[in-house]
């Protein structure tokens, strides 16, 4: 069997990451989803950053923040990339041969237990449901190129066997996991002009969708009424809530910042304060993030009232600057 790739060229041990993956970032990964959008539109040499806007309208869902990505309509207008469910009929491994084939890529859930860039986390250490991207696929090789969180990797071997179930015996009782098709074939270059206007349309649509109240303040509120038991569950109880929760919060903001600096012909001035408010979101976020951990930790109380004080303020700050600048823009 012949090796299969869709981006030819790939070198995992020498892939340079999008610089929205930078290790100066607060928030280095963001969640499995965007995070494989962000470098795949980086190595078809697009722009992920004009895809951001979307992030400035998550909201407090009670038990977590909105698990924030990109719209397939938002994919398309941007990029010319058609997003479409894959019904997993038959065996993935068969899918991958057939559609990478075909010069299409496959977006899929996937054990993180047999990621190998999970080293020290999950891998060979606990199942965690995640996506990757299906790139460059070898079958006789025990081979796969791949794009999973903040950077493109490969894995061989029994991680291979395993990841597609090669030696698994038959189980009717196993459910296929969720799989997309990225059809690359009427991928769009537009200008950096051209960008920047669809670009500036998707920010006033998703200024629009601003929760109607401030969700940090509801944040807290289940923060406090919540955090006992989440000391009391351990560390491994806190980071599932946090990446849920916080990381979501700050993640989010962290790339709204970097949407709203890389956008242009914005008002001056409302446009920088929502960049700082937005920034200051994400910085805070982190800040919450590890007190929260220490004090889990250690098994001590501790105070954060200042902080989501800050956090409130920062939001309902950005919210105001967000709208004066799709007012303007209107």
């Amino acid at each position: 069997m012949a090796r299969l790739q869709v981006i030819a060229g790939l070198d995992p041990k020498h892939y340079a990451r999008h610089a929205l993956h930078d290790e100066a970032r607060v928030w280095v990964e963001k969640n499995c989803y965007i995070d494989i959008w962000i470098e795949l539109l980086h190595a078809l040499r697009l722009d992920p950053t004009a895809m951001l806007a979307f992030t400035v309208a998550i909201d407090f869902e009670g038990d977590q923040w909105t698990f924030f990505k990109p719209s397939h309509t938002q994919i398309w207008d941007l990029y010319g990339l058609d997003v479409q469910e894959l019904n997993v009929w038959r065996p993935l491994v068969e899918h991958a041969l057939e559609h990478l084939g075909a010069g299409k890529l496959i977006s899929t859930e996937a054990d993180a237990w047999w990621l190998p860039d999970t080293a020290g986390t999950d891998y060979r250490s606990t199942h965690t449901k995640t996506t990757i991207v299906l790139n460059d696929i070898d079958l006789d090789a025990r081979r796969l190129g791949y794009f999973h969180n903040a950077g493109y990797y490969q894995l061989e071997g029994e991680d291979f066997n395993r990841l597609f179930r090669l030696e698994a015996p038959a189980d009717p009782a196993f459910m296929p996991l969720f799989a997309e098709l990225v059809r690359i074939d009427r991928l769009r270059r537009d200008t950096p002009a051209e960008l920047q206007i669809r670009a500036t349309g998707l920010l006033a649509a998703a200024v629009q969708r601003l929760p109607a109240d401030n969700p940090v303040a509801r944040f807290a509120q289940r923060f406090q009424q919540q955090f006992a038991q989440l000391r009391s569950g351990g560390l491994p109880h806190y980071h599932a809530w946090a990446f849920a929760a916080t990381r979501q919060l700050g993640a989010a903001f962290e790339l709204a910042a970097c949407h709203l600096q890389w956008l242009r012909g914005l008002p001056a001035a409302p446009a920088a304060e929502a960049v700082a408010a937005c920034a200051q979101i994400a910085t805070l976020a982190k800040t919450l993030i590890l007190k929260g951990a220490r004090s889990v930790n250690s098994g001590k109380a501790a105070s954060c009232d200042e902080l989501f004080h800050e956090l409130a303020s920062a939001w309902e700050r950005a919210a105001a600057a967000l709208r004066a600048v799709a007012a303007a823009a209107a």
